[in-house]
């Protein structure tokens, strides 16, 4: 049985992750390795969330490729762009070293990857979007 509080709680911080993205990315000088960072971390907690409300076990990943099948094999099937999942994951460690920075351009990818990701997933728990 899902634990609602759990579920909650993973919603709660996936929403924050992704107000910091977006916020970061607005700055009038934009921090673009943290957007990039909280835009992975959104869509991971997110990923997670639903595969909690689905009562499905999932190890200690940043790898949302790895999420993404293992929500599929939870019966929950978004279509969403797996390339997409794949360059987001660069963002949870790799890419926030110096020297790999992420363009403005990238840091806009991100965050449009990490919204497909809180739309489906807040449609599919039946919140507001």
């Amino acid at each position: 049985m899902t634990d609602i509080n759990e579920l909650k709680s993973w919603i709660a911080q996936s929403e924050e992750d992704f107000t910091a993205a977006k916020t970061l990315f607005r700055h009038r000088k934009p921090l673009l390795s943290g957007a990039c960072f909280h835009a992975q971390q959104s869509a991971e907690k997110y990923l997670k969330a639903l595969l909690i409300f689905k009562d499905k076990d999932f190890p200690k990943t940043h790898d949302l490729p790895a999420l993404n099948t293992m929500r599929n094999k939870a019966g929950i099937i978004t279509g969403l762009d797996l390339q997409q999942l794949v360059d987001l994951t660069e963002y949870a460690v790799r890419r926030r070293y110096p020297g790999n920075q992420p363009t403005q351009v990238e840091a806009k990818d991100a965050i449009q990857t990490a919204e497909t990701v809180r739309r489906f997933a807040r449609s599919f728990l039946g919140l507001k979007k």
